[in-house]
């Protein structure tokens, strides 16, 4: 095996002059030999070419079809991208056949990673989630299987569940509501995945920041930075002067987001907002209400 180090050293001890004449020193990687270009001496050879493989590429086919590495390890891969497929296609011995039969069959464990993988990646995909985001579900989502908590229970619930986390965690606006539409699971049953998580691997429960969520909902409502400023303004307040345990994050960017409508004349309904952020209009209601007493705000 060609140790590439080795070669970058050789590169790197003949770069300067040639040892004979002191003339300049010319690479030839067509060749893998580099020589003196005034006298013409050998100073090394058969030396593997690493810039390129030599073949042209016009089209990304052709570039993807030539390519002498493959893709980098990922978690996000099952198998970390380096299981082994034999292709069936040319195949004429029996015992090749019975090879790539039994090579095409997979254990329940890597089956269930490939359906968590594709699940979890599908889901970051629809909601714009950054790959490290991605990566550290997919990291719960290992340690709950090794942990067997995956007995009796969904992996698409297990799968959502460990991404509501992540995106907790790491401070990502995304809400359990937003990743409820991306699955078929019910809330009640991916709720209990995130309860199991957070028991069973002794997880520290990450809070949700109101302040976070309010740019993305104010540019879905088409309201100004000034509507934004008040709005986070209000919420900065309240959370400095009161306790919000137990309040849900989406219930006072509901409410603050109507209290700054109403203070700024935006013609912006209760059922709209509550329909965006995801809360009812009850929940609206109470919150407004609350802000505006708490706050001592005149409407």
């Amino acid at each position: 095996m060609v140790d590439i180090m080795e070669i970058e050293s050789d590169l790197s001890n003949f770069s300067n002059s040639c040892p004979e004449c002191e003339g300049k020193v010319i690479p030839l990687h067509e060749r893998g030999e580099i020589v003196c270009g005034q006298c013409g001496l050998v100073i090394s050879e058969r030396i593997v070419d690493i810039s390129h493989s030599g073949k042209r590429a016009f089209t990304k086919q052709e570039k993807e079809s030539r390519e002498r590495t493959g893709s980098p390890i990922s978690i996000l891969l099952p198998d970390m991208g380096l299981s082994t497929i034999i292709d069936k296609s040319n195949i004429k011995s029996p015992d090749l056949k019975r090879a790539a039969k039994w090579n095409s069959r997979m254990t329940w464990d890597k089956r269930n990673m490939l359906i968590a993988t594709t699940e979890l990646k599908r889901i970051g995909s629809n909601l714009n989630l950054p790959n490290h985001v991605k990566k550290a579900a997919i990291r719960l989502y290992i340690e709950a299987f090794k942990k067997k908590l995956l007995r009796g229970r969904s992996i698409n619930g297990m799968v959502a569940a460990c991404l509501y986390f992540a995106c907790r965690e790491r401070k990502i606006p995304r809400t359990l509501q937003e990743i409820l539409e991306q699955t078929s699971i019910s809330a009640k049953n991916v709720r209990r995945c995130y309860r199991t998580l957070i028991r069973e691997l002794n997880l520290k429960v990450p809070s949700t920041d109101p302040i976070s969520l309010i740019p993305r909902f104010i540019a879905e409502l088409e309201l100004d930075a000034d509507a934004e400023n008040g709005t986070i303004k209000i919420l900065q307040t309240f959370i400095s002067k009161f306790s919000t345990s137990g309040k849900d994050p989406k219930g006072l960017c509901a409410g603050a987001l109507y209290l700054v409508c109403k203070m700024k004349d935006k013609r912006v309904s209760q059922k709209e907002i509550a329909n965006l952020v995801g809360v009812t209009e009850v929940t609206l209601r109470s919150r407004y209400k609350e802000l505006i007493k708490m706050l001592n705000i005149m409407v």
